[in-house]
């Protein structure tokens, strides 16, 4: 399996991000790590091995990404409005850095976005604000409500990274179109969370696969049966 490390400087960070990118080819898929996680957490606990088949057979290529949380959402040192203000830097970086120049690496000219837990939540909000650029959306134990990082402060950046408040307005027709995953389990800490985002979803008439797992835990053993799951609903021809 080819693993290769890069290492960037960041005009939207005004930071060097790191990443690593898994296969030779195939269709881009852009994993983020869980809550203050490292670009190579997702490797690390083993959940780029469980898609190996995947990565071997060209099928896919595993982009991991670096996060900023610690700098965003959980810096407590900083006003709620810079916390706010540095995710919207992160994504620009993901989506101008990362996603504007792979996601012509398949015909449809989109990418896959997923990640567990807090990633489920990047993986999510990035599928949201920009539709036309992601085909399949697989959050694993995600989470999607930022409120309780801003200390009760509000403005239009949190109201616009909140999917639970923005899909209602949302009417960009891609939005449609793309093969939706919220993966949870009964047992899992954000259940709830993916009930209430199925439910916004459905009251779109948004198409998506609630996947709830009995009696598994929010923790690497699910996600690891979830991703290699997910990644077979890609139509790679």
């Amino acid at each position: 399996m080819k693993e290769e490390y890069f290492k960037w400087y960041s005009p939207n960070l005004n930071r060097e991000i790191e990443m690593l990118v898994f296969g030779h080819s195939g269709y881009p898929v852009i994993l983020f790590p869980t809550s203050m996680g490292s670009f190579h957490e997702n490797k690390d606990m083993g959940l780029i091995e469980s898609a190996k088949w995947f990565i071997e057979q060209g099928l896919i290529q595993i982009y991991c990404p670096d996060s900023i949380d610690k700098d965003s959402f959980y810096n407590k040192q900083i006003h709620p409005v810079h916390r706010i203000e540095n995710h919207v830097w992160y994504d620009k970086m993901i989506c101008h850095e990362i996603v504007e120049k792979v996601k012509n690496n398949t015909l449809s000219g989109k990418v896959v976005v997923a990640g567990c837990s807090f990633g489920g939540y990047h993986a999510a909000n990035f599928a949201f604000r920009h539709p036309g650029y992601v085909s399949h959306l697989f959050s694993m134990s995600g989470a999607f409500d930022i409120k309780s990082f801003m200390d009760g402060f509000h403005n239009d950046d949190v109201f616009y990274n909140s999917p639970l408040d923005y899909l209602y307005g949302l009417e960009d027709y891609e939005l449609w179109n793309m093969d939706i995953v919220l993966g949870t389990s009964n047992w899992d800490i954000c259940y709830d969370a993916n009930l209430k985002l199925s439910k916004v979803l459905s009251d779109r008439n948004v198409h998506h696969w609630l996947d709830v797992r009995p009696d598994r835990q929010h923790d690497w053993p699910v996600w690891k049966e979830m991703f290699p799951h997910y990644l077979s609903r890609i139509k790679f021809y």
